[in-house]
């Protein structure tokens, strides 16, 4: 999320708006989006409705209370339609795809 931020005028530049979806709650999201100085929208999944919808829940998580109902990392690439014509997916939620990969995957979609 911070590289997204870092970056947000070259994907702007690309035509590519950014936003987050999390369980977090939105007390959460909002301290963290004060302290990282996040200035996209960061929205609430509260219960991971959303992440189960899309089936990207980490069910490896859900014995864990304290992180039940997080999903795989990853990126989704919408068109103006908001049809989903990309997905980015990585194992760990410690690595994220570098801007340079959401690039060329938007550029592909165009």
């Amino acid at each position: 999320m911070v590289q997204l931020q870092k970056d947000s005028a070259k994907l702007k530049e690309a035509g590519i708006t950014v936003l987050a979806v999390s369980y977090d709650s939105l007390d959460v999201l909002e301290a963290f989006a004060k302290k990282q100085k996040i200035t996209y929208p960061l929205l609430s999944d509260k219960g991971s409705k959303t992440i189960d919808a899309y089936g990207i829940r980490n069910k490896d998580m859900d014995d864990r209370g304290d992180v039940a109902g997080v999903p795989h990392p990853g990126t989704y690439i919408l068109d103006k339609t908001r049809t989903v014509r990309a997905k980015l997916f990585l194992e760990r939620y410690q690595v994220r795809h570098s801007t340079e990969a959401l690039l060329k995957a938007a550029e592909k979609v165009k």
